[in-house]
């Protein structure tokens, strides 16, 4: 059995960073990376970034040496992606600040309202509902993170926990300053408002979680597999008729449905940046499907059926 001999260059300066020497034609990337790892140890394998061409895709940790288009002296291309944390210490971060910060406002710790309003509660009915709707997305998504979730990359640079904190974080200061305020007005169709928001929140979030459940079990633990998602016997993935990414669609609805419950112009601004960002990582899956699957179904959209 032939082996092949491996050398591993730096992209950007072409310097010589490893050479491997009888590496099995079955080794694969992840397999490389450990032996890069053994000789650099300032670079983990999930700090690396291997592939063919210095400005190429980098190559997945499955992919196999002999499957590659490379010699008997393959050369690779090495780049430093920087310091890397999981997906579930970044989820985990991201959630918990939203859930502690809105709590601080709604009971009206010190140094946030007036003095004499310290320690208060509101008069209004909906500002209590709206904790609750709050909380309760919030603690879903920790409890999803830790027990639903299956992630494909363990790892993601360190450096997007600050941008992803301090959008979540921040917006819900945000919102939670004017909801839980002294001065807050109820909305302006009341009860009848309230309630048709707190229903379109609760189906949306059923929603998203079903769908949540659907993508778990289209890969089994430890897997990377990708499978085309089709609904269930659950009514309510049957929107993957028609929608690609439905956890997006339904994460929209439920945002919707807090700022009809809460009239908030803060929540309507999150909802607003929240469905554009959405957009963007739908249509990127959408397109990843159709790459993938010649027999992807035709008549789904990314994120809003027949629209977007």
């Amino acid at each position: 059995m032939k082996h092949y001999e491996v050398e591993i260059l730096d992209a950007k300066t072409k310097d010589k960073l490893c050479f491997l020497d009888k590496v099995e034609p079955n080794a694969t990337i992840g397999e490389i990376k450990s032996m890069f790892h053994k000789s650099h140890p300032q670079w983990y394998p999930a700090r690396q970034s291997i592939r063919l061409d210095p400005k190429g895709k980098s190559l997945k940790d499955e992919d196999v040496l002999q499957h590659l288009p490379v010699g008997t002296t393959a050369t690779f291309y090495f780049r430093d992606l920087g310091a890397q944390i999981s997906w579930v210490t970044v989820f985990l971060t991201e959630y918990t600040g939203p859930l502690v910060i809105y709590l601080m406002f709604y009971f009206r710790v010190p140094f946030i309202y007036a003095p004499k309003y310290d320690f208060t509660t509101s008069k209004h009915w909906v500002v209590h509902l709206a904790c609750m709707c709050h909380s309760f997305h919030y603690v879903k998504r920790l409890l999803e993170t830790l027990f639903v979730h299956r992630f494909s990359h363990g790892t993601m640079p360190l450096r997007n926990i600050f941008k992803n904190c301090t959008y979540y974080w921040g917006f819900a200061a945000w919102m939670a300053y004017y909801i839980n305020h002294p001065l807050y007005t109820p909305p302006t169709y009341g009860e009848q408002q309230i309630r048709l928001a707190l229903i379109v929140f609760l189906f949306c979030q059923i929603g998203n979680f079903s769908i949540h459940i659907a993508l778990r079990n289209l890969r089994p633990p430890g897997s990377k597999t990708r499978k085309i998602p089709y609904p269930t016997k659950n009514p309510f993935t049957w929107i993957f008729l028609l929608v690609s990414c439905p956890n997006y669609t339904y994460e929209l609805g439920s945002w919707l449905g807090f700022t009809l419950m809460t009239q908030c112009l803060p929540v309507a601004f999150f909802t607003l940046v929240g469905f554009i960002q959405m957009t963007v990582w739908a249509k990127g899956k959408h397109r990843s499907y159709l790459k993938e699957f010649r027999d992807y179904p035709p008549l789904r959209s990314p994120i809003l059926p027949f629209i977007l």
